[in-house]
Formats: structure tokens, sequence, C-alpha cells
């Protein structure tokens, strides 16, 4: 197998997205529904923002609070996924070498690179878990 080169190469295409008014509840409901753990936000097809597993972690109230059950439920029914989401997005085109990726990725901490076409939507997303798999490929071929 030759060693993959470019984003288009390993991104995943199959995409599970989150429409940019979506509440904090309906991203919690998709992660755990899809496996995902980010999630890029769309309106009009282009990618406004993309929402972790971190980020909805971070807007969610302490176990330890006094909120009942139904006020955390409510909660996560209120909040916009708008207010959470990471706004303005690292994004690279199918073209883009991989190894230029994962240097924005490692230098800036992030976990996902959203890839856009050259109309800016969306076409696919670049994961920890996608370089991983690339590199699994290609070390069973070593």
């Amino acid at each position: 197998m030759p060693v993959p080169k470019l984003v288009g190469d390993i991104m995943t295409r199959e995409l599970t997205t989150l429409e940019h008014d979506a509440k904090l509840l309906d991203a919690a409901l998709l992660m755990r529904s899809s496996g995902f753990r980010h999630l890029p936000v769309v309106k009009d097809g282009r990618p406004v923002g993309v929402l972790s597993d971190r980020d909805v972690q971070r807007a969610s109230p302490s176990i330890f609070s006094n909120l009942s059950p139904d006020e955390y439920n409510r909660l996560f029914e209120t909040i916009p996924v708008e207010k959470v989401m990471v706004r303005e997005p690292m994004t690279a085109t199918a073209e883009t070498p991989i190894k230029e990726v994962v240097q924005v990725m490692y230098e800036q901490k992030v976990g996902s690179v959203l890839v856009v076409g050259p109309d800016k939507k969306l076409l696919g997303i670049v994961t920890n878990t996608d370089l991983l798999r690339m590199l699994n490929a290609v070390l069973d071929e070593v």
C-alpha cells in the first residue's frame, strides 16, 4: 500500500453534522448515538464551527451542583450549540498534504480539521482517529 499523502486520501467523508441552530442536547445525543467526538457545525452546507465532546463537557453543569435532573435537561435543551462550539474551525482542502494537517493539529493541540471544497462547503473531516488509522496501516506494511 502506498503511503497516503493528501488529506483527501484519509478524511472521513460520511459526515455526521449539526445545524448551527441545534441545541446542546441534540449534540450530546448525536455524539452518543454516532460515537463521534467531533461534530462539524454547518449553516447552508458550510462549516461555521466544530463541537467536540470536551466542549460539551465544559458547558455541562457540575454533577455536584444543586440542579435537579429536570433542570439539568432543561439547560441542555436551551443552550445553543453556537455558544459552545469553536468558531472559525481549522480547515484544509482534500489536496492539502497530510503532513501540514498533522503539524497544525500537533502544534495547536486540536483533534480535528474540517475539509472544505473550493466553494467552502464541507467535504469531510480529519481527526486523530483518521491519522492513527493511517499510521496503523503504514506500520502493517513495514
